[in-house]
């Protein structure tokens, strides 16, 4: 059993409002449902993400390659490295020195990410780390002087608080050096039927991967959820950006989790917080950029402007 699993969940569940951490949604099936959503038609990031590391990925390399000869392609959550693989594909075309590194909290994911890039991509020198980010990247840096590219796509960032936020990138700034490069997903501010459509497709699979997170603490921390009692209920707010996900009770109570040991009670129509995917102007990006040590090298938008990956280096 995970023990900062189960203390991370009985701190969620016995607070006022209660709340769940979204980095838990990803064990083996959540992995499964989250590439699906990426797939969804009303997912658009994936698109817009997938057309901008196309479209661009010549004007990035000359930004990635204007003062090294070999550098570290260091990516934040890699998944299934979907979008990447545009710029790996066109970095190795170009016969450009490098090192792909994916990180991941998932073992699996980084498992099945590597099976995947040595069968796709032979000649690709890749170092897949099952490490916390902050970790891989001081781990990097110790066993290497080459530059560092930082990738932190998909717009995950927005999982953040803006606190938590400018803490992140603090940190960045802190351990990585100068010429050191960091991109970034942002989903930018539009339509709120966009956003909103986004979080509530029509399949239901956005509800499926929620819910997922009760099954796992069932299994997991021997807890009896009724899925079936809980309802997926996403909000968006255009004035601060931020498109929040909830599990609503559909009624008065208890849950009990045998791990921890306790009883949960829920009252009638009570949430529980369970993600936040914060949407950004550019005058938030460059703020972010200001305060945390970073200047804002050059921003890249898909043909939409729905969304973009800005490019930053170290003060």
């Amino acid at each position: 059993m995970d023990k900062q699993f189960m203390e991370d969940v009985k701190r969620g569940l016995t607070s006022s409002p209660k709340f769940l951490l979204s980095k838990y949604f990803y064990d083996e099936a959540g992995d499964k449902l989250f590439q699906q959503i990426m797939a969804l038609d009303e997912y658009y990031l994936t698109d817009c993400e997938f057309e901008i590391m196309s479209t661009h990925r010549a004007a990035l390399l000359e930004h990635f390659v204007s003062d090294c000869d070999l550098f570290h392609l260091v990516e934040f959550g890699a998944g299934d490295a979907y979008k990447t693989k545009a710029l790996l594909e066109y970095f190795l075309a170009q016969k450009v020195a490098f090192e792909y590194n994916p990180i991941d909290i998932s073992g699996s994911v980084l498992d099945q990410l590597a099976e995947d890039l040595a069968h796709s991509l032979p000649q690709l020198s890749f170092a897949p780390m099952n490490l916390e980010y902050f970790e891989a990247v001081e781990a990097i840096s110790l066993k290497s002087t080459c530059k560092k590219v930082l990738l932190f796509l998909g717009s995950n960032i927005g999982n953040f608080t803006k606190r938590e936020t400018d803490d992140f990138f603090g940190r960045l700034a802190d351990i990585l050096q100068p010429g050191d490069q960091l991109i970034t997903g942002f989903d930018l501010k539009k339509d709120p039927a966009v956003i909103l459509a986004a979080y509530n497709d029509s399949k239901g699979v956005t509800r499926e991967f929620n819910m997922n997170l009760l099954r796992r603490i069932n299994r997991e921390l021997d807890a009896d959820f009724e899925v079936g009692e809980f309802y997926h209920h996403p909000v968006y707010d255009p004035d601060n950006g931020a498109a929040k996900s909830y599990l609503v009770s559909r009624r008065k109570q208890q849950v009990s989790i045998g791990a921890i040991p306790t009883t949960i009670g829920f009252e009638k129509d009570e949430p529980i917080f369970m993600e936040i995917s914060q949407k950004y102007s550019l005058e938030d990006i460059e703020n972010f950029a200001v305060r945390t040590g970073f200047r804002i090298t050059e921003n890249f938008f898909d043909k939409r402007k729905y969304f973009v990956n800005s490019l930053w280096e170290l003060n």
